[in-house]
Protein backbone atom coordinates (compact mmCIF):
# COMPACT_ATOMS: atom_id res chain seq x y z
CA UNK A 1 0.00 0.00 0.00
CA UNK A 2 1.28 3.71 -1.06
CA UNK A 3 2.18 5.97 2.06
CA UNK A 4 -0.05 8.72 0.46
CA UNK A 5 -2.08 10.25 3.04
CA UNK A 6 -5.70 9.31 1.59
CA UNK A 7 -9.10 10.87 2.01
CA UNK A 8 -12.19 9.85 0.84
CA UNK A 9 -14.94 11.97 0.75
CA UNK A 10 -18.27 10.16 0.95
CA UNK A 11 -22.01 11.57 1.97
CA UNK A 12 -25.25 10.92 3.58
CA UNK A 13 -27.72 12.16 0.81
CA UNK A 14 -27.17 12.92 -2.92
CA UNK A 15 -26.72 16.36 -4.18
CA UNK A 16 -25.00 17.75 -0.59
CA UNK A 17 -22.01 18.83 -2.45
CA UNK A 18 -19.98 16.16 -2.22
CA UNK A 19 -18.17 16.66 -5.55
CA UNK A 20 -17.36 20.21 -4.97
CA UNK A 21 -16.30 19.21 -1.23
CA UNK A 22 -13.98 16.67 -3.02
CA UNK A 23 -12.23 18.79 -5.20
CA UNK A 24 -12.33 21.90 -3.75
CA UNK A 25 -10.06 20.29 -1.09
CA UNK A 26 -7.50 18.47 -3.85
CA UNK A 27 -7.47 21.93 -5.45
CA UNK A 28 -6.45 23.69 -2.35
CA UNK A 29 -3.89 21.06 -1.55
CA UNK A 30 -2.33 21.66 -5.12
CA UNK A 31 -2.26 25.40 -4.32
CA UNK A 32 -0.46 24.67 -1.48
CA UNK A 33 2.48 22.84 -3.24
CA UNK A 34 1.04 19.34 -2.87
CA UNK A 35 1.19 16.69 -5.25
CA UNK A 36 -2.37 15.49 -5.70
CA UNK A 37 -4.08 12.61 -6.88
CA UNK A 38 -7.75 11.87 -7.49
CA UNK A 39 -10.14 8.55 -8.04
CA UNK A 40 -13.83 8.05 -8.01
CA UNK A 41 -13.81 4.58 -7.59
CA UNK A 42 -17.62 3.56 -8.39
CA UNK A 43 -19.29 5.78 -11.51
CA UNK A 44 -23.19 6.62 -10.60
CA UNK A 45 -24.18 9.75 -12.79
CA UNK A 46 -24.92 7.53 -15.93
CA UNK A 47 -26.26 8.45 -18.97
CA UNK A 48 -27.51 5.09 -20.17
CA UNK A 49 -28.30 1.58 -18.66
CA UNK A 50 -25.90 -0.37 -20.23
CA UNK A 51 -23.21 1.85 -18.59
CA UNK A 52 -21.69 4.95 -20.91
CA UNK A 53 -20.92 6.95 -18.07
CA UNK A 54 -21.81 10.81 -18.38
CA UNK A 55 -19.97 11.23 -15.07
CA UNK A 56 -18.03 14.40 -15.51
CA UNK A 57 -17.00 14.77 -12.02
CA UNK A 58 -13.44 12.78 -13.02
CA UNK A 59 -13.06 14.37 -15.99
CA UNK A 60 -13.15 18.16 -13.92
CA UNK A 61 -11.19 16.57 -11.23
CA UNK A 62 -8.24 15.42 -14.24
CA UNK A 63 -8.89 19.02 -16.09
CA UNK A 64 -8.80 20.99 -12.28
CA UNK A 65 -6.03 18.94 -10.69
CA UNK A 66 -3.74 18.64 -14.46
CA UNK A 67 -3.84 14.95 -14.25
CA UNK A 68 -2.60 12.93 -16.92
CA UNK A 69 -4.48 9.24 -16.01
CA UNK A 70 -7.24 8.11 -18.15
CA UNK A 71 -10.80 8.44 -17.13
CA UNK A 72 -11.39 4.33 -16.48
CA UNK A 73 -8.24 4.02 -14.26
CA UNK A 74 -9.93 7.25 -12.37
CA UNK A 75 -13.21 5.38 -12.02
CA UNK A 76 -12.24 1.79 -12.41
CA UNK A 77 -16.31 0.56 -11.51
CA UNK A 78 -19.14 1.92 -13.64
CA UNK A 79 -22.09 1.15 -11.16
CA UNK A 80 -25.16 1.29 -14.00
CA UNK A 81 -28.26 -0.61 -13.69
CA UNK A 82 -26.91 -3.73 -15.53
CA UNK A 83 -23.69 -3.77 -13.74
CA UNK A 84 -26.07 -3.98 -10.35
CA UNK A 85 -27.97 -7.11 -12.43
CA UNK A 86 -24.87 -8.55 -13.51
CA UNK A 87 -23.60 -8.09 -9.71
CA UNK A 88 -26.80 -9.89 -8.64
CA UNK A 89 -27.08 -12.93 -11.05
CA UNK A 90 -23.62 -13.75 -9.76
CA UNK A 91 -21.76 -12.55 -12.74
CA UNK A 92 -18.88 -9.77 -11.02
CA UNK A 93 -16.88 -10.87 -8.47
CA UNK A 94 -16.50 -8.62 -5.74
CA UNK A 95 -12.59 -10.15 -4.78
CA UNK A 96 -11.65 -9.00 -8.38
CA UNK A 97 -13.39 -5.78 -8.38
CA UNK A 98 -11.96 -4.79 -5.31
CA UNK A 99 -8.50 -5.52 -6.46
CA UNK A 100 -8.85 -3.81 -9.90
CA UNK A 101 -9.75 -0.34 -7.83
CA UNK A 102 -6.83 -1.12 -5.12
CA UNK A 103 -4.14 -1.69 -8.38
CA UNK A 104 -5.78 1.19 -10.51
CA UNK A 105 -5.62 3.23 -6.73
CA UNK A 106 -1.75 2.33 -6.35
CA UNK A 107 -1.00 3.58 -9.94
CA UNK A 108 -2.49 6.63 -9.38
CA UNK A 109 -1.22 7.28 -5.71
CA UNK A 110 2.54 6.75 -7.07
CA UNK A 111 4.42 10.14 -6.11
CA UNK A 112 1.64 11.78 -4.43
CA UNK A 113 0.93 13.61 -0.94
CA UNK A 114 -2.60 13.21 -1.00
CA UNK A 115 -5.23 10.82 -2.96
CA UNK A 116 -8.59 12.93 -2.71
CA UNK A 117 -10.84 9.90 -3.28
CA UNK A 118 -14.93 10.28 -4.00
CA UNK A 119 -16.96 8.44 -2.52
CA UNK A 120 -20.61 7.60 -3.46
CA UNK A 121 -24.09 9.44 -3.03
CA UNK A 122 -25.14 7.06 0.06
CA UNK A 123 -23.36 5.22 2.18
CA UNK A 124 -24.90 1.38 1.29
CA UNK A 125 -24.03 2.11 -2.62
CA UNK A 126 -22.01 -1.26 -3.72
CA UNK A 127 -23.07 -3.43 -0.71
CA UNK A 128 -24.12 -5.92 -3.56
CA UNK A 129 -20.49 -6.52 -4.38
CA UNK A 130 -19.13 -5.31 -0.86
CA UNK A 131 -17.91 -2.17 -1.86
CA UNK A 132 -19.47 0.26 0.33
CA UNK A 133 -17.48 3.46 0.80
CA UNK A 134 -16.48 2.15 4.10
CA UNK A 135 -15.20 -1.18 2.58
CA UNK A 136 -13.37 1.12 0.23
CA UNK A 137 -12.00 2.81 2.85
CA UNK A 138 -11.08 -0.24 4.63
CA UNK A 139 -9.45 -1.21 1.28
CA UNK A 140 -7.03 2.01 0.86
CA UNK A 141 -6.48 2.59 3.81
CA UNK A 142 -8.09 5.95 3.57
CA UNK A 143 -9.89 8.62 6.04
CA UNK A 144 -13.02 9.48 5.92
CA UNK A 145 -14.40 13.15 5.55
CA UNK A 146 -18.29 12.58 6.11
CA UNK A 147 -20.14 15.35 4.39
CA UNK A 148 -23.56 15.52 5.76
CA UNK A 149 -27.03 18.56 5.44
CA UNK A 150 -28.90 19.60 8.37
CA UNK A 151 -32.23 20.62 8.25
CA UNK A 152 -33.23 19.71 12.01
CA UNK A 153 -32.57 18.00 15.04
CA UNK A 154 -34.01 14.59 13.81
CA UNK A 155 -31.23 14.65 11.06
CA UNK A 156 -28.36 13.53 13.93
CA UNK A 157 -29.87 9.77 13.98
CA UNK A 158 -28.05 9.61 10.22
CA UNK A 159 -25.16 11.34 11.03
CA UNK A 160 -24.85 8.79 14.17
CA UNK A 161 -25.79 5.81 12.22
CA UNK A 162 -23.23 6.56 9.56
CA UNK A 163 -20.19 7.33 11.93
CA UNK A 164 -20.80 4.06 13.78
CA UNK A 165 -20.57 2.61 10.22
CA UNK A 166 -17.16 4.18 9.24
CA UNK A 167 -15.70 3.71 12.77
CA UNK A 168 -12.27 4.62 13.51
CA UNK A 169 -11.80 5.04 9.34
CA UNK A 170 -13.91 8.38 10.48
CA UNK A 171 -11.70 11.85 10.16
CA UNK A 172 -14.83 13.47 10.90
CA UNK A 173 -17.78 15.11 9.90
CA UNK A 174 -18.90 18.60 7.59
CA UNK A 175 -21.76 19.75 7.38
CA UNK A 176 -22.94 21.96 4.32
CA UNK A 177 -25.75 24.06 2.59
CA UNK A 178 -27.05 24.57 6.29
CA UNK A 179 -29.91 27.17 6.19
CA UNK A 180 -29.37 30.19 8.38
CA UNK A 181 -32.31 29.38 10.24
CA UNK A 182 -30.84 26.02 11.67
CA UNK A 183 -27.27 27.47 11.60
CA UNK A 184 -27.69 28.00 15.45
CA UNK A 185 -29.36 24.83 16.60
CA UNK A 186 -26.78 23.21 14.91
CA UNK A 187 -24.07 25.10 16.40
CA UNK A 188 -25.27 25.34 20.06
CA UNK A 189 -26.86 21.97 20.40
CA UNK A 190 -25.93 19.04 17.96
CA UNK A 191 -21.95 19.66 17.17
CA UNK A 192 -21.22 19.33 21.03
CA UNK A 193 -23.88 16.60 21.17
CA UNK A 194 -21.88 14.79 18.60
CA UNK A 195 -18.59 15.59 19.92
CA UNK A 196 -19.89 13.88 23.22
CA UNK A 197 -20.59 10.97 21.62
CA UNK A 198 -17.21 10.80 20.21
CA UNK A 199 -17.96 12.09 16.59
CA UNK A 200 -15.45 14.68 14.94
CA UNK A 201 -16.99 17.45 13.37
CA UNK A 202 -14.99 19.82 11.01
CA UNK A 203 -17.31 22.40 11.06
CA UNK A 204 -21.04 23.70 9.48
CA UNK A 205 -20.88 25.62 6.09
CA UNK A 206 -24.16 27.93 5.21
CA UNK A 207 -26.44 27.18 2.06
CA UNK A 208 -24.93 29.45 -0.92
CA UNK A 209 -27.65 30.32 -3.75
CA UNK A 210 -25.27 29.90 -6.55
CA UNK A 211 -24.33 26.15 -4.98
CA UNK A 212 -27.75 25.24 -4.55
CA UNK A 213 -30.04 23.66 -7.12
CA UNK A 214 -29.13 24.23 -10.62
CA UNK A 215 -29.75 27.33 -13.19
CA UNK A 216 -32.88 27.62 -15.76
CA UNK A 217 -30.02 27.52 -18.31
CA UNK A 218 -28.38 24.27 -16.81
CA UNK A 219 -32.10 22.50 -16.65
CA UNK A 220 -32.87 23.58 -20.00
CA UNK A 221 -29.99 22.00 -21.50
CA UNK A 222 -30.16 18.48 -19.02
CA UNK A 223 -33.78 18.14 -20.27
CA UNK A 224 -33.30 19.54 -24.44
CA UNK A 225 -36.08 22.03 -23.82
CA UNK A 226 -36.74 25.03 -26.07
CA UNK A 227 -36.64 28.40 -24.29
CA UNK A 228 -39.64 30.16 -25.45
CA UNK A 229 -38.67 33.94 -23.54
CA UNK A 230 -36.12 35.92 -25.47
CA UNK A 231 -35.86 38.41 -22.64
CA UNK A 232 -36.42 36.21 -19.11
CA UNK A 233 -33.09 35.38 -17.85
CA UNK A 234 -32.40 31.77 -17.56
CA UNK A 235 -29.43 32.52 -15.02
CA UNK A 236 -31.78 32.33 -12.38
CA UNK A 237 -31.44 28.67 -9.45
CA UNK A 238 -33.83 26.61 -8.87
CA UNK A 239 -34.56 23.79 -6.42
CA UNK A 240 -37.65 22.02 -6.98
CA UNK A 241 -40.42 21.76 -8.53
CA UNK A 242 -43.97 22.07 -8.10
CA UNK A 243 -46.74 20.06 -10.77
CA UNK A 244 -49.77 22.38 -12.04
CA UNK A 245 -52.43 20.19 -12.31
CA UNK A 246 -55.25 21.62 -10.52
CA UNK A 247 -57.58 24.72 -11.26
CA UNK A 248 -56.37 28.37 -11.54
CA UNK A 249 -57.39 29.71 -8.11
CA UNK A 250 -55.99 26.41 -6.33
CA UNK A 251 -53.05 26.19 -7.99
CA UNK A 252 -52.32 29.98 -7.05
CA UNK A 253 -52.78 28.66 -3.22
CA UNK A 254 -50.19 25.76 -3.67
CA UNK A 255 -47.34 28.05 -5.89
CA UNK A 256 -47.42 30.57 -3.23
CA UNK A 257 -46.54 28.16 -0.88
CA UNK A 258 -43.03 26.92 -2.77
CA UNK A 259 -40.19 28.88 -3.35
CA UNK A 260 -37.09 28.85 -6.07
CA UNK A 261 -38.98 26.29 -8.17
CA UNK A 262 -40.30 25.46 -11.71
CA UNK A 263 -43.42 24.83 -12.50
CA UNK A 264 -44.38 22.10 -14.40
CA UNK A 265 -47.76 21.39 -16.64
CA UNK A 266 -49.14 21.13 -19.97
CA UNK A 267 -48.71 23.90 -22.36
CA UNK A 268 -52.42 23.98 -23.26
CA UNK A 269 -52.96 24.96 -19.51
CA UNK A 270 -53.19 28.65 -20.07
CA UNK A 271 -55.00 29.20 -16.52
CA UNK A 272 -52.32 27.42 -14.72
CA UNK A 273 -49.11 29.36 -16.40
CA UNK A 274 -51.09 32.42 -15.58
CA UNK A 275 -51.55 31.53 -12.06
CA UNK A 276 -47.94 30.51 -11.91
CA UNK A 277 -46.79 33.95 -13.01
CA UNK A 278 -47.96 35.56 -10.21
CA UNK A 279 -46.29 33.48 -7.81
CA UNK A 280 -43.07 35.02 -6.71
CA UNK A 281 -41.51 31.67 -5.35
CA UNK A 282 -41.38 30.00 -9.15
CA UNK A 283 -38.81 31.10 -10.60
CA UNK A 284 -39.64 28.86 -14.12
CA UNK A 285 -42.29 27.27 -16.30
CA UNK A 286 -41.46 24.15 -18.05
CA UNK A 287 -44.08 23.72 -20.60
CA UNK A 288 -45.14 19.58 -21.40
CA UNK A 289 -46.34 18.05 -24.41
CA UNK A 290 -45.12 20.24 -27.33
CA UNK A 291 -47.40 22.77 -26.82
CA UNK A 292 -46.93 26.35 -26.95
CA UNK A 293 -48.23 28.81 -24.56
CA UNK A 294 -51.15 31.41 -25.63
CA UNK A 295 -49.17 34.42 -26.41
CA UNK A 296 -50.50 36.60 -23.95
CA UNK A 297 -49.21 33.95 -21.27
CA UNK A 298 -45.48 34.46 -22.88
CA UNK A 299 -46.28 38.53 -23.07
CA UNK A 300 -46.79 38.49 -18.98
CA UNK A 301 -43.42 35.63 -18.36
CA UNK A 302 -41.32 38.25 -20.51
CA UNK A 303 -42.68 41.24 -18.57
CA UNK A 304 -42.57 39.35 -15.01
CA UNK A 305 -38.85 38.09 -16.38
CA UNK A 306 -39.78 34.36 -15.42
CA UNK A 307 -37.91 31.90 -18.65
CA UNK A 308 -40.50 29.72 -20.42
CA UNK A 309 -39.23 26.06 -21.18
CA UNK A 310 -41.05 23.20 -24.02
CA UNK A 311 -40.64 19.86 -24.02
CA UNK A 312 -42.08 17.40 -26.38
CA UNK A 313 -41.94 14.69 -23.72
CA UNK A 314 -45.27 14.17 -21.57
CA UNK A 315 -45.59 15.53 -18.29
CA UNK A 316 -44.86 12.32 -16.32
CA UNK A 317 -41.85 11.99 -18.45
CA UNK A 318 -40.74 15.37 -17.77
CA UNK A 319 -41.30 14.76 -14.67
CA UNK A 320 -38.78 11.98 -14.03
CA UNK A 321 -36.12 13.33 -16.05
CA UNK A 322 -36.51 16.32 -13.60
CA UNK A 323 -36.26 14.55 -10.39
CA UNK A 324 -32.64 13.25 -11.65
CA UNK A 325 -31.63 16.68 -12.88
CA UNK A 326 -32.42 18.11 -9.44
CA UNK A 327 -31.08 14.95 -7.77
CA UNK A 328 -27.85 14.86 -9.21
CA UNK A 329 -27.18 19.26 -8.78
CA UNK A 330 -25.95 21.85 -10.41
CA UNK A 331 -23.29 21.26 -13.09
CA UNK A 332 -19.94 20.93 -11.97
CA UNK A 333 -17.35 23.85 -13.12
CA UNK A 334 -14.34 25.20 -12.13
CA UNK A 335 -16.47 28.35 -10.62
CA UNK A 336 -18.29 25.91 -8.16
CA UNK A 337 -15.32 24.38 -6.92
CA UNK A 338 -13.53 27.94 -6.59
CA UNK A 339 -16.98 29.48 -4.70
CA UNK A 340 -16.31 25.67 -2.52
CA UNK A 341 -12.92 26.17 -1.73
CA UNK A 342 -13.31 30.16 -0.21
CA UNK A 343 -16.25 28.66 1.79
CA UNK A 344 -13.87 25.93 3.34
CA UNK A 345 -11.52 28.47 3.92
CA UNK A 346 -13.57 30.36 5.60
CA UNK A 347 -15.59 27.97 7.82
CA UNK A 348 -13.11 25.11 8.28
CA UNK A 349 -9.51 24.43 8.93
CA UNK A 350 -8.69 22.92 6.07
CA UNK A 351 -5.15 21.85 6.79
CA UNK A 352 -6.04 19.78 9.74
CA UNK A 353 -8.47 18.38 7.34
CA UNK A 354 -6.14 17.11 4.74
CA UNK A 355 -4.00 15.82 7.45
CA UNK A 356 -1.50 17.92 6.77
CA UNK A 357 -1.03 19.79 10.32
CA UNK A 358 1.81 17.59 11.58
Amino acid sequence: MTDSNTLLVTSTEEGIGKTAIALALAKSAREAGREVGYMKPKGTRLQSAVGKTRDEDPMLARELLELDAEIHEMEPIVYSPTFVQEAIRGREDPTELRERIVENFEALAEGTDLMVVEGSDRLDTGGIVDLTDADIAEALDARVLLVCGYTDAGDTDEVLAAARTLGDRLAGVLFNGVADAAMDDLTDDVLPFLEGRGVPVFGSLPRVQELAGITVEDLSRSLGADVLTNEASTDVHVERFTVGAMGGNTALDQFRRTRDAVMVTGGDRSEVQTAALEASGIKALLLTGGFRPASAVLGRAEEENVPILLVQSDTRTTIDRMEDVLRSGRTRNEQTVERMQALLDDGVDVTSLLGFDE
